[in-house]
């Protein structure tokens, strides 16, 4: 067997943020994260598996391909294009439920990311979708990373124009931010 096929895998599995959303694909932030790993000599590959636009439900589609991949660690980053859509927050907690169970079942560790929405969605609905992470991670006894863009959204040049999606600094900050929270699953 060779070195690839032997080596342990982390799939980034998201939406457009994983994916890298108007970047090269050298600059989205699971491939800062295969930099920042190699540099450590930590013994993990990781694989982008994020798709601009998906929700929730699309994820729920998508999860056999990513079973199939037989990764050792999945960074579930998804919920932001649920929110956007006003998508009833009990549906994106049932599929976030689901995704992370079925993971877990096929004896994956599992990092679940956060993330907020704009304030014009009013406070009421903000403060229930981002509880959503925190009762996922709770009921499923997985790690959570409270807020992908923590520490970065309010330093320029971490955001595109659209407000939105990560710059490559973004996507390299988030990689640094995000690498505490992942290596206690690098085992």
């Amino acid at each position: 067997m060779s070195a690839t096929e032997t080596q342990k895998t982390v799939v980034c599995f998201g939406d457009s943020i994983t994916a890298g959303y108007g970047l090269k694909e050298s600059d989205s932030y699971p491939e800062d994260l295969n930099r920042l790993l190699a540099a450590r000599h930590i013994l993990y590959r990781v694989i982008n598996r994020g798709v601009p636009g998906d929700t929730t439900t699309d994820a729920l589609t998508r999860l056999p391909t990513i079973l199939a991949l037989h990764p050792q660690v999945v960074v579930v980053e998804f919920g932001g294009n649920d929110g956007l859509r006003g998508i009833d927050v009990h549906r994106t907690r049932a599929n976030l439920m689901e995704i992370v169970s079925r993971l877990q079942a096929a004896k994956i560790r599992v990092l679940l990311v956060g993330i907020t929405l704009p304030p014009n969605y009013g406070p009421d609905y903000v403060r229930s979708f981002q509880q959503v992470f925190v009762e996922v991670a709770r009921a499923e006894h997985v790690l959570r990373m409270p807020m992908i863009y923590d520490g970065i959204y309010t330093i320029r040049g971490t955001i595109q124009s659209d407000g939105i999606h990560p710059t490559a600094k973004g996507s390299e900050m988030i990689a640094e931010h995000m690498l505490p929270y992942l290596k206690p699953l690098l085992r």
